[in-house]
């Protein structure tokens, strides 16, 4: 079996038999009004992690960590801006050592960018390099009132997706997460609820429709 790298959500990578393949790009697709990022927040406790920021400055995620109520590591983290977003990323992504975690947080604002063929480049250039070390890369698109135009093509990249769909039901926040995509193995194929309140974990107190 291919290795495996943890997602540090112990339930779910039992769920896919020890984790994620390595040298997979794995696409999070949640609603900014949610509760996503403490998927982004465990996974820097697996293993050494460069967080790339496109939005938030530095200070406010490394804030962000320090507060989270779950368990983290400790990124390095960066603040990609400037008006050559693409370039300055692809800098970063190209210094990424052996067996790491790469968060792009969030990828729209590459996605965004001119012409699409530079955004098409740079992703061929991300997985080459995921491929070659043996890493994670996750990606947090933005699943709101607004998607780029060119999410078909990122999650055309994505060896694995991950879909969180956050619903209001009477007095609850549900959180339920599909797994629509997954190349180089075995996903659940059932919808799976989530308690997103300090932590990441699966709601075992009702059936998984």
């Amino acid at each position: 079996m291919q290795d495996r790298l943890r997602t540090g959500i112990d339930v779910l990578d039992r769920k896919l038999d020890g984790g994620i393949p390595a040298g997979s790009i794995v696409v999070l697709n949640a609603n900014p009004a949610s509760q996503a990022e403490l998927f982004l927040y465990e996974l820097t406790a697996t293993r050494g992690t460069l967080y790339l920021s496109l939005d938030r400055s530095k200070q406010a995620i490394r804030d962000s960590l320090e507060h989270s109520p779950t368990n983290t590591g400790e990124p390095t983290v960066r603040h990609v801006s400037g008006e050559a977003p693409l370039d300055n990323a692809s800098k970063l992504v190209s210094a990424l050592p052996e067996t790491s975690n790469l968060i792009i947080d969030p990828l729209d604002v590459l996605e965004e960018q001119e012409p699409p063929s530079r955004f098409r480049s740079f992703m061929n250039d991300l997985q080459n390099h995921i491929f070659n070390t043996g890493s994670l890369a996750v990606l947090h698109c933005l699943d709101g009132r607004s998607v780029p135009p060119l999410r078909d093509t990122t999650e055309h990249f994505a060896d694995v997706i991950f879909q969180m769909d956050t619903t209001i039901e009477g007095d609850e926040v549900e959180n339920q997460l599909s797994i629509p995509k997954f190349r180089g193995g075995r996903a659940p194929t059932n919808v799976i609820k989530l308690n997103l309140v300090e932590e990441v974990s699966i709601d075992t107190s009702r059936d998984i429709a």
